[in-house]
């Protein structure tokens, strides 16, 4: 009679062969395998089949950075000048057909408080309330025509984020993680720096991964808080020493590794995991991202690190430039948060002097330093900036002194990888009322971005639902008019 054996644990078919055969070769051989996300049970699937084993065609820009206006930045105000609006000052507002606005009717025409200014070899008209960015306009292609389909800030705001009015779809941001992958396996692909007073509408599902891996989300990181990434490390107060905390985290990681055998094909642990890992390495790369004490004080003053108006957004731009620098392919700045009182982003209903004065002027030297830093350190020409918000305002008043949404017109403006400098694309009517000539979309901007990145926006899709869901939806078309 054979001897009863107690504790047997069946040993699946991949954790056999690795034991046989695996040894320091076969570590390697995965480590290269991940990398490049040719794993079976990869958390980051590429998609392959779409890409052809690679880039659709070359790329001009390997990373981006988009800077979100939240509350909708008035294109009136700052980039999009009609003289019309100075002769027309205090009269009735009246440019034909329907004007829907939350109040009752329109107020009379309003003119910008502040006064416009031609800048660059190009004569870019800017307002006073932006000198610094000003003094970029050759570096920048604008578009005066954008239109969105909404003129509610949440759904307008996933738009301009996901392509869709609707929650439940996934962040740009997510797309290129999906996409590209990582160019630093100690850093996330995709990462996000919200306004320190808060988040704008929609919150995180600005930068979720919806359908998409779980892993592609963004990172959230606050600069300013005392804890930047949320449970990076064991609380301060925990009685877990580090010895303890490295033993707990290697048996989780095998028991992870066990659950998972039994569910092939379910990314949601596969991503768990993966972020577990890479929060493990984040240990050691993310405080110095973080740590600013190394910046010349040039640098710092660049970005208005001393100056109180500037400082939380310049800290973020300045951070940005840091995680870009190394290899995060995607980085989120937002300025404004949500809707309190008194103002704490661009939706300037009641004094537009007041909001717009001082949400302008803490973003303008800290983006206006974006640039130049990128384009001093080489960088630009390999980084598309993206300024955008989620719809403009109005050009006549509301309550007297302020201005209602305007989903009919307003501005963004691209810079950087493979972009064509000192250009606009596009017009709104004489009143910056309603967009006329070259009318251009989110999907667009969507479009041409994958473009510069090397990919289709056509052909990168994700099977959900029974539809092979993009970015662009069944929209899109690359402004080939700002290519350089």
């Amino acid at each position: 009679m054979m001897p009863e054996r107690t504790n047997v644990r069946l040993i699946p078919r991949r954790e056999a062969l690795w034991q046989l055969g695996g040894g320091l070769g076969g570590i390697a051989l995965a480590h290269l395998l991940g990398t490049e996300g040719l794993l079976a049970d990869d958390a980051v699937p590429r998609p392959r089949a779409d890409l052809n084993g690679g880039l659709h065609h070359r790329a001009r820009a390997t990373r981006v950075v988009q800077l979100f206006m939240s509350g909708a930045a008035s294109q009136c105000d700052t980039f999009d000048y009609k003289p019309l609006l100075i002769r027309k000052h205090g009269e009735p507002f009246d440019p034909g057909g329907t004007v829907e606005l939350f109040q009752s009717k329109p107020g009379a025409v309003m003119k910008s408080p502040w006064a416009w200014r031609q800048h660059g070899e190009c004569g870019k008209w800017v307002s006073e309330l932006l000198p610094h960015l000003a003094g970029c306009v050759d570096e920048m292609a604008f578009l005066p025509a954008m239109v969105s389909k909404s003129n509610v800030h949440g759904p307008a705001t996933f738009l301009q984020t996901c392509g869709f009015v609707r929650p439940g779809f996934p962040s740009v941001g997510a797309w290129v993680a999906y996409g590209l992958g990582s160019l630093n396996e100690n850093l996330p692909t995709f990462v996000v720096l919200p306004d320190s007073r808060g988040f704008a509408p929609n919150g995180p599902a600005n930068w979720g991964s919806a359908f998409l891996p779980a892993s592609t989300q963004g990172t959230m990181i606050k600069a300013t808080a005392d804890n930047p990434i949320y449970d990076l490390h064991p609380p301060s107060d925990s009685f877990v020493t580090a010895a303890a905390d490295r033993d707990g985290r290697a048996l989780l990681a095998k028991l992870n590794r066990e659950h998972a055998e039994d569910r092939p094909g379910d990314s949601r642990l596969e991503a768990r995991i993966a972020a577990y890992e890479l929060a493990a390495r984040l240990q050691t790369s993310a405080p110095e991202v973080l740590d600013l004490r190394g910046e010349s004080a040039a640098t710092r003053a660049l970005y208005g690190l001393d100056d109180p108006i500037t400082a939380d957004f310049g800290r973020n731009c300045l951070i940005a430039r840091r995680l870009l620098e190394r290899g995060v392919r995607f980085v989120q700045v937002w300025s404004g948060a949500d809707n309190g009182f008194p103002r704490r982003n661009w939706d300037s209903h009641e004094d537009l002097a007041r909001d717009h004065g001082e949400m302008g002027r803490s973003m303008d030297k800290p983006a206006a330093a974006l640039i130049r830093d990128l384009k001093a350190r080489g960088l630009l020409d390999e980084t598309i900036v993206l300024w955008t918000t989620e719809f403009g305002r109005m050009p006549c008043s509301q309550g007297g002194a302020g201005r209602d949404h305007n989903p009919d017109a307003f501005t963004n403006w691209l810079a950087g990888g493979g972009i064509k400098g000192g250009v606009t694309h596009g017009a709104s009517d004489e009143w910056s009322f309603r967009a006329v000539e070259n009318i251009t979309y989110g999907y667009d901007v969507h479009a041409t971005i994958l473009h510069l990145l090397g990919i289709d926006h056509e052909r990168l899709t994700y099977r959900h639902d029974g539809i092979g869901r993009r970015l662009t939806d069944v929209h899109g078309r690359v402004i080939r008019e700002i290519l350089a």
